[in-house]
């Protein structure tokens, strides 16, 4: 790698807990590494507030099974959002989450340009589309994408789930982009 190639990948912000909250980082740390196994870079960077990482880590625990939706399609919404804002830390974690729920690598990648081709199924499909239009262009979204929703049997709070699953996943990319997360391990 050559010295601007170096610098251009390294992280702009080293997180630093703040003093005194040590303890309250390490236990949400702790969770999540019993959980998935270890702790993400991306959710490393939100140490430096402890409110902040909760309140992630809430939602992410809310996304990945509270909701009535099912985890992978969950994973899709949020592969094809950080496919289309080029958060390669994002598309490499989900990609390793949809293979291990048992979705073909070549299949998810294969969609990446035509969601319409995303290995869910045809009712999931139309709450997909929808969530990557609210974040791509939300005013555009009008009543009629709702009631296709709807028709497809999702109710609205599964539609508004989706839609905020979409918009949350982009603001965590905007935010790793900006501080150049870009690759697991950049943190260690």
């Amino acid at each position: 790698m050559n010295d601007l190639a170096a610098v251009m990948s390294a992280p702009l912000l080293i997180p630093q807990v703040p003093e005194g909250e040590q303890e309250r980082v390490d236990a949400i740390f702790s969770g999540i590494e019993a959980h998935i196994g270890f702790v993400p870079d991306g959710l490393k960077l939100y140490s430096f507030s402890p409110p902040l990482l909760e309140t992630f880590v809430g939602n992410i625990s809310y996304f990945n099974g509270q909701t009535s939706l099912a985890p992978s399609l969950m994973a899709m919404i949020r592969y094809h959002v950080s496919w289309q804002a080029d958060c390669e830390f994002c598309i490499d974690m989900n990609e390793g989450f949809l293979v291990n729920m048992g979705v073909e690598l070549d299949d998810v990648r294969a969609s990446r340009d035509n969601p319409e081709n995303s290995p869910v199924g045809k009712n999931e499909k139309v709450l997909l589309l929808l969530a990557l239009k609210s974040v791509n262009t939300p005013e555009d979204v009008n009543a009629e994408d709702i009631e296709a929703a709807k028709a497809a049997g999702w109710s609205e709070r599964e539609i508004f789930d989706a839609v905020a699953q979409a918009s949350s996943n982009r603001a965590f990319n905007t935010v790793l982009r900006t501080f150049k997360i870009e690759r697991q391990g950049v943190l260690a």
